[in-house]
């Protein structure tokens, strides 16, 4: 008896006919009928009964089904489980990104990963700030590069760099002739400000209007900074972003710095302080040599 045997058998148990279970099988009705009989004779009993409208199943056919099933099931797992010793999976890390800082950090995190653990897959995710936060949080990404996120205690944040508000505005607007442009500059221009999707820039230019005495209501808001820079292009408008705005500026749109001292938001790296992975704990080990390479590259 070969393994082969219980395949055809349970093909056509299933089936309910030999043609049928032969068309499945890729192979003729009669060599089918051949095996099926070989298979009898070997076991013993008739397993199938021919009808008119197909095959039954005899008891003893009933009982050796069941048992034929199994030992197919458990052929089966065997198999991959052999394949899984000599072929094991992939390790898998979910890494994300505050929607924007892909083109600035990814490619050097990759670089590290991939230099350190080649057999790693990497998945990679872009998102908002306090979105990633919540996925990381869940345990759905394993680390990420984001804002210094409220109310996520299970949280552990790393910095890596500070970065400056810049003024963005039309490359032909009067403001552009200027090389710093100070807050009160601001008052009376269509403003582009930033909504709740990115609450720590926001509170960072609201705190910042305020202390410099400036009142400005946004006429229009920004979920993100190429939306922000689209914006500001289309309206004639000015804005408040990060500086990492810059690498997403048109011809038609340029930035100047602000005139005396200069806030900055934090850029983070996330995780999860009870998450023990070593492809995190990789990650944390070489952040300063991440952040020395971006450097090079800003």
């Amino acid at each position: 008896m070969e393994l082969r045997h219980l395949r055809y058998f349970v093909a056509v148990a299933e089936a309910g006919s030999l043609t049928v279970a032969a068309r499945k099988l890729r192979t003729s009705q009669p060599s089918l009928s051949r095996q099926i009989r070989d298979l009898e004779h070997e076991v013993g009993p008739q397993l199938l009964t021919r009808r008119a409208r197909g095959i039954e199943l005899t008891p003893a056919g009933r009982a050796f089904l069941e048992h034929s099933r199994s030992v197919l099931s458990q052929v089966e797992a065997a198999t991959e489980a052999a394949r899984r010793v000599a072929h094991p999976a992939k390790p898998c890390f979910s890494m994300g990104f505050l929607t924007g800082h892909e083109l600035t950090w990814m490619p050097e995190a990759l670089r590290i990963l991939r230099d350190e653990l080649p057999n790693i897959d990497v998945m990679i995710s872009s998102q908002y700030s306090p979105q990633l936060a919540d996925a990381i949080s869940k345990g759905t990404v394993g680390a990420g590069f984001l804002r210094r996120e409220h109310g996520v205690p299970e949280l552990a944040f790393r910095p890596l760099v500070k970065e400056p508000l810049i003024v963005v505005l039309p490359s032909n607007h009067r403001l552009a002739r200027r090389k710093a442009i100070g807050p009160g500059d601001l008052v009376g221009e269509t403003f582009v400000g930033v909504s709740h999707t990115a609450p720590v820039v926001r509170a960072l230019i609201d705190d910042y209007l305020k202390r410099s005495g400036v009142n400005i209501n946004p006429d229009h808001e920004t979920e993100h900074v190429v939306m922000g820079v689209s914006l500001i292009a289309s309206t004639g408008g000015v804005g408040l972003l990060p500086s990492y705005a810059k690498n997403f500026l048109t011809r038609s749109v340029t930035s100047r710095p602000l005139k005396g001292e200069t806030p900055t938001v934090d850029l983070v790296f996330g995780y999860k302080k009870s998450n023990e992975s070593p492809i995190l704990k990789l990650l944390l080990s070489k952040l300063d040599e991440l952040v020395a390479r971006v450097s090079k590259k800003i």
